[in-house]
Parts: C-alpha cells; structure tokens; sequence
C-alpha cells in the first residue's frame, strides 16, 4: 500500500480532527477533487515522473507538476483504487468542512503531478507562458533565495510562471501529491470501502480566499 502520512500518527490526527504533518500519495495514480485551490507563487513544468507499471516494471508517465509556496483549499477528496486479496476497494480520503467559502486547509510547498483534470483557472500578477520549466521559482531556502529548479523540470520543458494562481472545481487525476512541509485542516476522515467510489463531484466555491 502507499504511503499517505509521512510522518505522525493518523490515529491522533484523526481523533483531534486536525492534521499538521507533510501528506504524500504516490506509487498509484490518484483521483482527486477540491472545490478551490488558491496558491502564491505558482509554477509548473513538464517533467517525466516514475512510475511502476501492473507488471511490476520500471517507467514513467509525462506529467504536468505543479508547485505552490503557499496555499489554501476549499475541501479536499482523494481516492484511490486497491486490490486486496483479489477483490477492488476503494480508499477515500477526505479533508475540511462542508462550507464552501471557507478555504480552511492551509499547505506548504504542494507539488501536484497532473495526468489529466478540469476546472476553471485564474492567474495574476505577472504570467510568463512557455517559460523553460528548469527556470520555474515557487520555494526560498532558508536565507531567503529562491531554491533553483523546485520541481525537477529538464532544460528546455514547457513552463508557468504567476505570482498567484486560483483553480475552481478541479476534478482530475494525480500520478504524485506530495505536501512535505505544513498541513493544516480542520476535518480529516479515511474509509476504507468496496468496490470503485469516486470522490463526490466539487461545489462551486463562494467568496474570496484569504491569503496564504
């Protein structure tokens, strides 16, 4: 089975209704689904991500990876299909409340491997388009410089580059999700259920988000 918690225990994140550690979901694609995610500092790149393939082989899947210094969520639904002793489920992990004008999960440093996904986008500030991806800026070191290259592009990838960038109603499919520093949110449930189940389709959000 995948990792999902990188570090802390699930079981007090759970009792507590909060949860304040790094979250990654690899090895198997994951679908996803949030009504809003809002970042600062927003890039992305084409890269090539590792993958293993049902037989068991090594090989890679072209990705669109996106990276947030900053950020905040209006809901989060994750689900992902296991085999198990030869019969499907479905785990499905969901995150936040039920307002859909709260965007009350806060992340840092979120890198999100796209293989597919829709929704509505917005951009602002200055919005440089078909930037090299191996040039892309989202994360500062401790000394406050830029960390060069955060996710991993080759030279001469297609970029994105914006000081901020807005997502509404995404649904799509992750073949990585990491969020290795802050998570925070008020609500986080896992379930464990037969069968294929997908997350429910996003609410439109209301509102305006605060700032990361």
């Amino acid at each position: 089975m995948p990792a999902l918690l990188a570090a802390g225990g699930l079981g007090s994140a759970m009792a507590t209704g909060a949860l304040a550690v790094g979250l990654r979901i690899q090895e198997r694609p994951v679908d996803f689904t949030t009504s809003s995610l809002y970042g600062t500092q927003y890039g992305a790149a084409v890269v090539d991500q590792e993958v293993v393939r049902p037989d068991g082989t090594a090989g890679s899947v072209r990705v669109l990876r996106m990276g947030f210094a900053d950020g905040v969520l209006n809901g989060l639904c994750l689900s992902q299909r296991q085999q198990i002793a030869g019969a499907t489920y479905t785990l499905l992990l969901t995150l936040g409340d039920d307002n859909p004008g709260s965007w009350e999960i806060r992340t840092q440093n979120t890198v999100l491997d796209l293989r597919n996904a829709t929704g509505e986008l917005d951009m602002d500030g200055i919005v440089d388009l078909n930037v090299n991806g191996a040039d892309v800026r989202t994360v500062k070191d401790a000394a406050g410089a830029y960390v060069p290259n955060p996710l991993g592009a080759p030279q001469h990838r297609f970029g994105i580059q914006a000081r901020y960038a807005k997502f509404d109603r995404i649904s799509g499919t992750a073949q990585d999700f990491q969020i290795p520093g802050l998570l925070t949110t008020p609500r986080l449930k896992l379930s464990v259920r037969p069968g294929t189940v997908a997350c429910p389709a996003p609410a439109a959000p209301t509102g305006t988000p605060g700032t990361p």
